[in-house]
């Protein structure tokens, strides 16, 4: 790795999970999945030392039987816990627990690898959760597991007849661990916005029938499934994705209530459609994900719903979540909520996203650079003062100038 160093500009690279080119060089990308063992685990605290390229779904495999669960992940076990630290994910349960990582090990530009955590080397580790890979490499890392009695989740789902009414069932339900809402953003006044939240804790034994509770981490193995081939990209139109958004939330006013379900349904349903990204067509799709302060989301979320309805490109995959506060330097979230959508490539939504953007803008929002692939670097200083400062520790002492991606020379950072 020193060796790659020494020869030039370089960005590590996890298990290919970002939507965007924030693991990609046109010259050195350094591929960290070598790194892959688990180091340590104190069955007390539930503190997990592992080497950055450890995939998330290995983690879970060997300690879910013991009891233990990670205390944050994203909507994808097939992430490296390197991957997840430079980006910060924030998972379903932001509004009550952001922070997971008790240390982490950062090789800098000049071969050193130095540890640093919340109250040592603080200013290189606030800037490294969340720096995209860019103040270094990720060696290993120390991060927390929750202690689960089962490997079930107690789930929750209720209908909100519109965006109010959901965002409102989000703010009346903090108290759950986590919390999500799949929003239909094609619904058109008064349905507009109208979602599916689901909340979810992870069941304790006594939640099980008997024949569970003999084995409560035994669940069934998934089934997997793959997208065989390109979908054409006519089959995705405003009125697939108004139909397919009418019979989901007809079926989740079926189903709302309470269940029992399997850990792996609850947190990762899309990884069991393998390479699911080809429903959008041979162009791929590209992915919008915006944070918008509490104060102004209500207004924020209305007038992107509004344009998405106007532009009829419409997202089946649209995801609306309550974020809690971040003090992390570069990181994402902020108090208030998020709004993630997914689009086929073409040149309306390429055009729809400009607006996105600008609406975005205009009620004081972010963006997520894990999941960004077509942001301007004028965008992205519009809409976070922290960039600034961001250059500033990267241009100190050129310390950390020797990381680059795609993305940061997209995006001038």
């Amino acid at each position: 790795l020193r060796a790659r160093l020494s020869k030039g500009k370089l960005i590590a690279r996890g298990n290919g999970r970002a939507y965007g080119d924030s693991a990609m060089s046109p010259s050195n990308t350094v591929d960290m999945r070598a790194f892959n063992r688990m180091v340590a685990f104190d069955d007390v605290t539930g503190q997990l030392t592992v080497e950055a390229g450890v995939l998330l779904g290995d983690v879970i495999s060997a300690f879910l039987p013991r009891g233990w669960f990670p205390a944050v992940t994203p909507g994808t076990k097939f992430v490296t816990i390197g991957g997840m630290i430079a980006a910060d994910v924030h998972g379903k349960n932001h509004h009550k627990n952001g922070a997971y990582i008790d240390w982490i090990d950062v090789m800098t530009a000049d071969g050193q690898v130095q540890r640093c955590s919340p109250v040592d080397r603080a200013d290189l580790f606030h800037w490294t959760v969340g720096g995209m890979g860019l103040t270094g490499v990720i060696l290993r890392a120390a991060v927390r597991l929750k202690a689960v009695e089962t490997g079930w989740i107690r789930q929750t789902l209720i209908p909100a007849p519109n965006l109010e009414a959901a965002m409102a069932a989000l703010d009346e339900t903090s108290h759950a661990t986590y919390s999500v809402a799949w929003i239909d953003c094609l619904s058109k006044p008064p349905a507009r916005g109208r979602s599916l939240i689901i909340l979810g804790e992870h069941a304790a034994a006594d939640d099980l029938g008997a024949h569970r509770r003999a084995a409560p981490y035994k669940t069934p193995r998934k089934r997997t499934s793959a997208m065989p081939f390109d979908a054409p990209s006519f089959l995705l139109n405003s009125y697939t994705v108004r139909a397919f958004n009418a019979l989901y939330y007809r079926n989740g006013l079926r189903n709302s209530g309470q269940t029992i379900v399997d850990w792996d349904s609850f947190f990762y349903p899309l990884d069991s459609v393998l390479g699911w990204n080809r429903i959008y067509g041979r162009k791929g799709f590209v992915q919008f994900q915006c944070a918008l302060p509490a104060e102004k989301a209500q207004d924020g979320l209305s007038a992107l719903l509004q344009e998405i309805g106007k532009a009829g490109q419409g997202s089946f995959l649209a995801v609306l979540k309550r974020f809690g506060p971040q003090d992390s330097r570069f990181s994402f979230p902020m108090d208030g909520h998020t709004l993630a959508l997914d689009f086929p490539v073409n040149r309306k939504s390429l055009a729809l996203l400009d607006r996105l953007d600008r609406i975005t803008l205009e009620h004081d929002g972010r963006f997520y650079l894990a999941k960004d692939s077509r942001m301007s670097a004028e965008t992205l200083r519009q809409s976070d003062d922290r960039v600034d400062s961001f250059l500033k520790m990267r241009t100190l002492d050129n310390r950390s100038q020797a990381f680059v991606s795609a993305q940061s020379d997209r995006l001038k950072i």
